[in-house]
């Protein structure tokens, strides 16, 4: 099982090659209409979706937004060929997607059936060749299917061997709604928090089947200590969904800090099974160890067996040994939390009852619920590594 690769030395010397990556850009607006601008992000979006969800290492928007601020380039700012490649580069991707839209606009209140025409170009970094043109055209009302078709040719081209039907991959894509695609993709685009939480709920409430909004909002959620909200959106992100397991991992945080451990665990062993973090096991572990389940032991020695170097994983072996009255083997995790972080008071104080054979009191609450809890995800980098053990 692979438990190391979170491990920079791993990376620097069992890696002979950084595993292939893709960055796609937004698609430029040829026509210049301010009111379609969104449309450039949303075809990117799609894009980027179909190849991460189809097991392509395809880089977020975080990372391409860090590559604009690293090369001072606006957002939205049309980017020459010369700027793409020096953008791939500096992100290390070996490929990138980029291309442009046209609408053809006409009369406003029959806007949704304005043509648009859009072009796809691929170019491979290593040997600056560039793939054929990918084209779609049709009514804006249609750009939905018109991207899925698209991105599916994209992922044909990058996955050739894995890549489904299109009949299969539109079966999982149901053709969603203009309104909500263009209220999803302004919400990714607003500047404030208020603003994107009130687009993405409006692009899950037009269209239900809409999974990367909900996936959105419970993540916001999460991130404000919201579980009870972040519950409801969490449980809608589909299994099809490129963050799906990251959505699993963050529901298992929503449960546990509702109380309910049961729901939790069986969210971080889902996540467990496919994505072998050690921050999944840590949690994992804790959840079992709210009730108080023997596989919690189990569960935090995998955790750090991957990173001894974290003291929250010692912390959380000692306390489960603690509470299981192994005093010796728990004071040993303890010293060696201690020795890492030496202000930790907690870890002091039980070290202390490990010392006197005194193990928890019924109703104590201050030594009750005391395990540590991760709250980084780092599924990219699991798959960064993956990829590259595997060349």
């Amino acid at each position: 099982m692979l438990r190391l690769f979170l491990l920079v030395s791993l990376l620097l010397t069992a890696i002979p090659a950084r595993a292939e990556t893709v960055l796609v850009l937004p698609f430029h607006n040829a026509t210049g209409a301010p009111e379609v601008e969104w449309v450039g992000e949303s075809i990117a979006d799609t894009i980027r979706e179909a190849l991460a969800s189809g097991g392509v290492l395809a880089l977020d928007r975080g990372d391409r937004e860090e590559g604009f601020r690293r090369l001072s380039i606006r957002p939205g700012a049309h980017l020459t060929t010369a700027s793409v490649l020096k953008l791939a580069q500096a992100l290390d991707a070996s490929r990138v997607v980029f291309g442009n839209f046209e609408v053809e606009r006409g009369a406003p209140e029959r806007a949704a059936k304005w043509p648009v025409k859009i072009t796809s170009h691929i170019v491979n970094l290593g040997t600056l060749v560039r793939a054929p043109d990918l084209r779609e055209t049709g009514a804006l009302e249609d750009l939905a299917s018109l991207e899925t078709h698209l991105a599916w040719q994209a992922l044909r081209f990058f996955a050739p061997r894995t890549a489904p039907s299109e009949e299969e991959f539109r079966k999982e894509r149901p053709a969603l709604r203009l309104d909500a695609l263009e209220s999803y993709t302004r919400g990714l685009l607003a500047t404030t928090k208020e603003q994107k939480q009130r687009l993405f709920a409006q692009a899950a409430r037009i269209d239900e089947r809409f999974s990367q909004p909900c996936y959105e909002l419970g993540r916001m959620y999460v991130d404000d200590d919201e579980y009870r909200n972040a519950l409801a959106w969490l449980q809608r992100v589909r299994p099809e969904d490129s963050h799906y397991y990251e959505a699993q991992f963050m529901l298992g945080l929503s449960r546990y800090f509702t109380a309910d451990f049961v729901g939790a665990e069986a969210a971080f062993r889902m996540v467990a099974a496919a994505v072998p973090l050690n921050e999944v096991f840590n949690n994992l572990g804790a959840a079992l160890s709210r009730r108080n389940q023997a596989d919690a032991l189990t569960q935090f020695r995998k955790a750090l067996e991957g990173d001894e170097s974290d003291p929250d994983y010692h912390f959380n072996l000692g306390y489960a040994l603690w509470k299981g009255g192994q005093f010796d083997e728990a004071a040993r995790s303890f010293r060696a939390v201690l020795d890492r972080t030496p202000d930790d008071t907690e870890a002091t104080t039980l070290l202390g009852a490990c010392l006197q054979n005194s193990g928890p009191k019924p109703g104590d609450a201050k030594s009750d619920g005391l395990e540590r809890i991760k709250f980084e995800y780092e599924e990219a980098a699991y798959r960064q590594l993956k990829a590259a053990l595997e060349k």
